[in-house]
Parts: structure tokens; C-alpha cells; sequence
């Protein structure tokens, strides 16, 4: 007889579902970054500038999920490395844009076309493909109704 299905809180509990898929999704694609010497943190910087060059500290924080004192070390360090330059806002001066380089840039295009391999193979050993497509629907529906309702989440890790 086959066991009897999880009816425990953590296997119904949204929040810790998201997690765990996030985290397991998410494992390969960040041991191939570590072996690319980059780091998690340094690969969500990358990832944000890769679709929108010259982005804000403040924005990329939000996007990259990163408190913006943490983000700002990552950034410089980033800038050390020569990946990325920051510029002050012309009519702002408190603001700090951040732009790839072209080591970054190029670094950034490697990364996110693993990043899509990876997608794509982690999909298809867990779903359809119609199922992952309506699998990210569902994730983008859900992100745009609960940040429309709630100020931005930051993850403290």
C-alpha cells in the first residue's frame, strides 16, 4: 500500500513550497556559478544589468532581493574586479547608476545563456513544457498582485 500523502503544514504551506522549489531550482545553476568564480549575490547583480544597464543601487537592491547596504559591498567589489562602474545621477546626485563593463558585459552573457540551459533542462526533468510555461504565468501572477499590495520584501540572507 502506497504511503499516505503529506498532510503535515510544510507540505501545504505556500511560503515553504516556494522556498524549497526556489532553492532546488535554483542549486545547479549556482554551482555553476561558483565555478565561474561568481557569486550568487554577484550573479543577481549581473543578471539585473544584463536586462536593464545602469540601474539604480535602489532598484537593483529590490530586484536582486539584497538589503542596499549589502548590495552596495557586492557592487564594490564587483567594481574592484572590473565587472561593473558607477555613475551619480546627473539631475539626482544621490543617486548611483551601475553599468556593466565589458568584462561584465561579456561575463553576463555567458552566465544568463547557462542560466537559460539550466531552466530549460530543471524543467524538463520536473514538468512539461506546457506545464513550465504555465508554471512561470502563474509565479509572474502571483509577484504582480502581491507587490502591487505590499511594500517590496527584502531577503535578509
Amino acid at each position: 500500500m502506497p504511503p499516505a500523502p503529506d498532510n503535515g503544514f510544510l507540505a501545504n504551506y505556500l511560503q515553504f513550497l516556494l522556498s524549497t522549489a526556489s532553492g532546488l531550482a535554483s542549486h545547479g545553476f549556482h554551482q555553476q556559478a561558483a565555478e565561474a568564480g561568481l557569486p550568487v549575490a554577484e550573479w543577481r547583480v549581473l543578471a539585473c544589468l544584463w536586462d536593464r544597464d545602469g540601474n539604480t543601487i535602489t532598484e537593483i537592491a529590490r530586484l536582486a532581493q539584497m538589503e542596499q547596504s549589502r548590495l552596495t559591498k557586492v557592487v564594490d567589489r564587483m567594481d574592484a574586479r572590473g565587472l561593473v562602474r558607477r555613475e551619480r545621477g546627473a539631475e539626482d546626485r544621490r543617486l548611483v547608476h551601475v553599468w556593466l563593463s565589458d568584462a561584465g558585459r561579456e561575463l553576463a552573457d555567458t552566465m544568463v545563456a547557462r542560466a537559460r540551459v539550466h531552466e530549460a533542462e530543471f524543467i524538463a526533468a520536473c514538468l512539461t513544457e506546457a506545464e513550465g510555461a504555465r508554471l512561470k504565468a502563474l509565479l509572474t501572477k502571483v509577484i504582480k498582485r502581491a507587490s502591487a499590495e505590499t511594500a517590496h520584501a527584502v531577503r535578509r540572507g
